[in-house]
């Protein structure tokens, strides 16, 4: 029986697999805490990039604070595994959602979340009213800093704090703005400058929000392409990159490579074409996502990729390696937070030997 496990050496492995260089991985962190601790912000690593309770207990063993989840289905799956001091990023509406947030609050009430709108806080504060909690859930304004993707605007966040006041069940700790059309802006300099303007934002909305009498102690921001301009950003309490850790061709192309690719996708060629330099891969859209554009090849210059359908791709040769069949290629994703969510487990290794397997647990948790 098919069966990997610690001391395995990656030869064994089935393919497509997700593999993650632990050397590398632990580099990436290192380097991350080395560049932000010093600012004194707190480091909260959104954890919809590994998607692992053992990561995030990982993480914050390496000096991070708590994580950040996206979906509210993902935080249930951390904090049933034993880490619960998350920041759900995304607003909780509708009433199955607001009820599956009640449930988990009462149980983990260190959870806190975010909103954007008077209605949206109204039906949260409600449930936890009915549903006999006695205390409230931390919340933060969630602000539009250039995404448009969700946030009240600087215009109406005095507004929806003073209705946030009102709300036995909710009590106000901070705020929120996400730059991320910003993250993957080719060229420092211009980063920099959209990521301090929007930071202005973010800042002086929440020096408005202290001015008319709120205690705004979380100023929450930042992705692995600004975490860096957001830490050194006075007036921003936390930051909360995830893709570092891993890393991807899209961010390795904006920001350069300062971190490694430490996961891969390892595959195997199992078809040749016999009239042109091109073998066939067993790693296709069901393993690697194309949104971001297609797949690297590791070390292998000259050699491109083209996902040819759900199970197999392409690799071009013309200036590259003769691939025999049953040649072993790895595989750099170009987004990797939805690359992971295509797999089951990640095989981490040092030198080619499996020291860990860890479950990708919050893998198709979109809720």
């Amino acid at each position: 029986m098919y069966d990997p496990k610690p001391g395995d050496r990656l030869e064994s492995l089935d393919t497509p697999s997700m593999i993650v260089d632990l050397d590398i991985m632990e580099e990436n962190i290192r380097k991350l805490m080395g560049i932000l601790k010093p600012t004194g912000v707190n480091i909260r690593p959104h954890l919809k990039t590994t998607k692992s309770p053992i990561l995030a207990k990982k993480l914050e063993e390496a000096g991070a604070k708590g994580g950040c989840v996206a979906k509210l289905s993902e935080g249930e799956v951390m904090a049933a595994n034993g880490f619960d001091d998350l920041l759900i990023t995304c607003e909780i509406v509708g009433p199955a959602k607001v009820g599956r947030l009640v449930e988990l609050f009462r149980s983990h009430p260190k959870i806190q979340t975010v909103v954007d709108s008077e209605p949206g806080a109204t039906a949260i504060n409600d449930a936890l009213a009915a549903s006999g909690v006695e205390y409230p859930i931390q919340v933060l304004i969630d602000l539009d800093v250039g995404l448009h993707r969700t946030g009240t605007t600087p215009e109406l966040a005095l507004s929806l704090a003073k209705h946030i006041a009102t709300l036995s069940h909710l009590k106000l700790i901070g705020i929120q703005g996400y730059e991320g059309h910003l993250q993957h802006l080719h060229g420092r300099e211009a980063r920099e400058t959209e990521c301090r303007a929007s930071m202005a934002i973010l800042v002086r909305t929440a020096n408005m929000l202290r001015e008319n009498g709120f205690d705004i102690e979380v100023v929450t921001t930042g992705g692995t392409g600004t975490a860096e301009f957001c830490a050194t950003t006075s007036g921003i309490t936390e930051v909360q990159p995830g893709s570092f850790i891993f890393m991807d061709s899209d961010y390795r192309n904006a920001i350069g490579g300062f971190f490694s690719h430490s996961l891969t996708i390892l595959s195997t060629v199992i078809s040749k074409s016999e009239s042109e330099r091109r073998v066939t891969i067993d790693a296709g859209l069901k393993s690697l996502t194309t949104d971001s554009g297609y797949a690297e090849p590791k070390d292998m210059p000259g050699v491109t990729y083209t996902p040819m359908g759900d199970e197999h791709g392409w690799l071009s040769c013309d200036d590259g390696p003769d691939l025999p069949i049953g040649a072993r290629v790895e595989l750099i994703p170009s987004h990797i937070d939805p690359t992971v969510n295509l797999h089951d487990f990640y095989y981490a290794h040092r030198k080619g030997v499996i020291q860990e397997i860890w479950p990708v647990a919050t893998r198709g948790k979109v809720q």
